[in-house]
């Protein structure tokens, strides 16, 4: 190379983080260049800040910390880093912080900030492709609200589908397929919302959907003379939910003027616009005929498949990225022309390791917990970019990618490309966390794929259910998820449930986008409580039943694992308007709590008076008054007070006359508090029941026996205790007809 030295950066400053951060250190240190990495304080066990050559702390929380482009451009001003580079994700593709860096001094390692505007805005760029005579899939011509889509899609006639797609950004966020026209009002609002908050900008556009389409990607290189190149294509069909799962370069096969065509267009499109340093144009191609295609976006950054693309042409593309932000040309850096870009050496995969289960519908739920071990397969031709090692954690604030494992064989052979692959994942090792290996192996054993049949970006989804139940029945083979157990790193405390309440959980890890409540709010079984994103998607939660929200635990930016509660609902008729109506009178009882005062009262003497007479006939007092007159009034908390006797539980007459409590009287009370106090006064109070039949025989009775012990123990509370029994078979039972009041074998008094 012929650069000056002077020119090229010095250190860069990395503003990322996981695998990609990792990556670029590796290559910036062995250019010589200084590597700094950034990350907030809840981020601070993450392994890129061990891999660096200084670190930085951002201000604020979770992914937000990462977004802040005046942040990360003090970082460098703090740390004396000349370049920063962006990964991919965060801000890679934001026209800002090019800006910003500019107005630092500091390069930035990727295009100028007009190409990242114009690239940045997907009709942008589809006008773009339609001034250099390449062909796009139909859709609006700019943004549109939601009518405007839904006059869209009603221009497409019956069985006519459309793809909402965010303006900004890519990697699958802000993206749904609707297909369903009263669907189409809530998948814009999400794609909506997820745009917005993954990029800044939430403007949409649309377009037709092609039921069955190939993504095949192009890689070109620019140094911002208007010389363009490229690189090599990319097969990214191999999806779910749109994001990719499973890469290869080469793409597989297509007709020689449908990939002559593609590269044409790709190249065509960059010297346009004069771009410089890495990029990816994208395409879709028809799946029943190959030999129509259509572009569909650009991404102006590194591409989280770059790897395969080094794999085949032996390129490093983090250091060309490095080179041209130093100011190198193409010439300069050995690429003068198409000639001088390597012929594909073989193929290469890459598999995208996740944190994370899938069901057989396809829908996928992102894991989390502390890595106990981690084994990276080895041995030729397998690579692994990873951030992951034993004892750390996977933040439920960020995407859910472990590693991505990635496979090379300098053979044309694709079966023999994946039969690598496939042993690379048997021995991968990750405990402690769920991953996604079991269900990759599935993938790649699919005689289709085996075979490299090109697949089109539904097969993931077509296949799920037989993939998921191969997936399960060799997942003994991994010891992802089967060995160590889950450690959460969440520093929010449990949240206990009331009597009486419903809670609403996370029904995955995730981030909370929004909440939707404010405790005392009413609302209908269905409502909106909270928005959680997860998997690059926004999840509307639900609330389970109608009723009052008495406590919402979580805010907007608050990180969550699954299960982790988010608002409590005390259950209330609030009518089908959704607003609420109050009762009637202020003495009216609704029919539940009635059931539930009904069963309370069955165990009290109110409710058993010809017990309670018998009793006083032998000049005995019922046990309840004794204890009302023991303990303090208002100090008595009954243990037990619903216990029935097994064998009648659903013999309410006989329950009302003979087995309160299953025969005994159990709590805790304070005796005396006036002169003693509250804390030194209580103990624990039991007392025999003879009126009920079997004396003190009740299963449930000896458990409230054992119980109120224990807690006197542990607790060091003196015990007050009548013992009085009677003999099995009294009691009660004389009142009742011998053919109704079964008998056991009298004991002992």
């Amino acid at each position: 190379m012929t650069m000056q030295q002077s020119q090229r950066v010095q250190r860069v400053l990395v503003a990322n983080r996981g695998e990609i951060a990792i990556r670029v250190f590796r290559t910036a240190q062995a250019l010589g260049m200084g590597t700094v990495a950034v990350a907030p304080e809840d981020d601070a066990g993450a392994l890129h800040l061990r891999r660096a050559d200084q670190t930085v702390t951002l201000p604020g929380r979770g992914a937000a910390a990462y977004l802040d482009a005046a942040a990360v451009v003090a970082a460098c001003e703090q740390a004396g880093a000349d370049a920063l580079h962006p990964g991919y994700g965060f801000l890679s593709e934001r026209a800002e912080l090019a800006q910003a860096c500019a107005a630092a001094g500091v390069r930035f390692v990727g295009p100028d900030p007009a190409t990242l505007a114009r690239l940045g805005d997907k009709a942008a760029a589809r006008a773009l492709a339609r001034s250099c005579g390449v062909a796009v899939v139909p859709g609006t011509e700019g943004t549109v609200d939601v009518r405007g889509a839904a006059a869209f899609l009603d221009s497409l006639g019956d069985g006519g589908a459309i793809m909402l797609k965010a303006a900004a950004g890519g990697g699958g966020r802000g993206m749904r397929a609707v297909t369903d026209p009263a669907a189409l009002a809530d998948a814009f609002e999400r794609c909506r919302s997820e745009a917005a908050a993954a990029f800044g900008d939430g403007a949409l556009y649309a377009e037709q959907l092609v039921r069955r389409a190939r993504h095949i990607e192009v890689q070109v290189i620019g140094d911002g003379t208007g010389a363009a190149l490229s690189l090599g294509e990319r097969e990214c069909s191999l999806q779910r939910r749109n994001q990719k799962v499973v890469e290869l370069a080469p793409a597989l096969p297509l007709p020689a003027a449908t990939l002559a065509g593609l590269h044409d267009a790709a190249v065509t499109m960059a010297r346009a616009i004069s771009y410089r340093s890495l990029g990816t144009f994208e395409f879709l191609v028809d799946a029943d005929d190959p030999t129509w295609f259509a572009f569909i976006e650009a991404n102006a950054r590194l591409q989280v498949e770059h790897t395969v693309t080094e794999e085949v042409t032996g390129l490093d593309l983090v250091a060309l990225q490095l080179e041209l932000a130093g100011g190198a040309t193409l010439a300069e850096l050995g690429l003068d022309g198409a000639a001088a870009v390597p012929a594909p050496r073989g193929r290469a995969v890459q598999l995208r390791i996740n944190s994370e289960t899938m069901a057989s519908d396809g829908s996928v739920k992102p894991g989390g917990g502390t890595v106990v071990a981690f084994e990276a397969p080895t041995g030729p031709g397998i690579r692994v970019d990873t951030a992951v090692a034993a004892g750390v954690s996977v933040h439920p604030g960020f995407d859910s990618l472990l590693a991505k494992v990635i496979c090379h064989t300098a053979r044309d052979d694709v079966a023999a490309l994946l039969r690598i692959a496939r042993r690379a994942l048997g021995e991968l090792r990750v405990d402690g966390v769920p991953t996604n290996a079991a269900f990759l192996q599935a993938l790649l054993e699919h005689p289709a794929i085996a075979e490299g049949s090109p697949p089109d970006t539904g097969f993931v989804e077509a296949h799920a259910a037989e993939l998921v139940a191969v997936a399960d029945a060799r997942a003994a083979t991994y010891r992802t998820a089967a060995t160590g157990a889950a450690v959460r790193t969440t520093r929010r405390a449990a949240v206990e449930v009331p009597f009486g309440q419903t809670a609403v959980p996370a029904p995955m890890q995730g981030t909370v986008v929004s909440v939707a409540v404010t405790p005392g709010d009413v609302v209908r079984a269905g409502a909106e409580v909270a928005v959680l994103e997860a998997m690059k998607m926004e999840h509307v939660l639900a609330a389970p039943c109608a009723g009052i929200v008495r406590s919402v635990v979580v805010g907007a930016g608050d990180t969550l694992y699954e299960g982790e509660i988010l608002v409590l609902i005390e259950e209330a008729d609030v009518g089908d308007t959704g607003g609420w109506r109050p009762p009637r009178s202020i003495d009216r009882i609704r029919p539940d709590l009635a059931e539930v005062l009904e069963r309370h009262a069955v165990g009290l003497d109110e409710a058993r008076p010809g017990a309670v007479a018998r009793r006083r006939k032998t000049g005995i007092a019922p046990l309840r008054e004794n204890v009302a007159d023991l303990v303090d009034d208002g100090s008595w908390i009954e243990y037990g007070p619903m216990a029935i006797a097994e064998q009648h539980r659903f013999d309410l007459d006989w329950l009302i006359h003979s087995s309160p409590a299953d025969g005994m009287l159990a709590g805790l009370g304070t005796v005396n508090a006036s002169l003693f106090g509250p804390q030194a006064s209580q103990a624990v109070v039991m007392a025999y029941d003879y009126t009920v039949f079997a004396g003190t025989q009740g299963q449930i009775n000896h458990h409230k026996k054992d119980r109120m012990f224990d807690i006197a123990e542990r607790s060091r509370l003196p015990v007050c205790s009548w013992p009085r029994a009677a003999a099995a078979g009294q009691g009660d039972w004389e009142a009742r007809p011998a053919s109704t009041c079964p008998r056991s074998t009298p004991g002992p008094a």
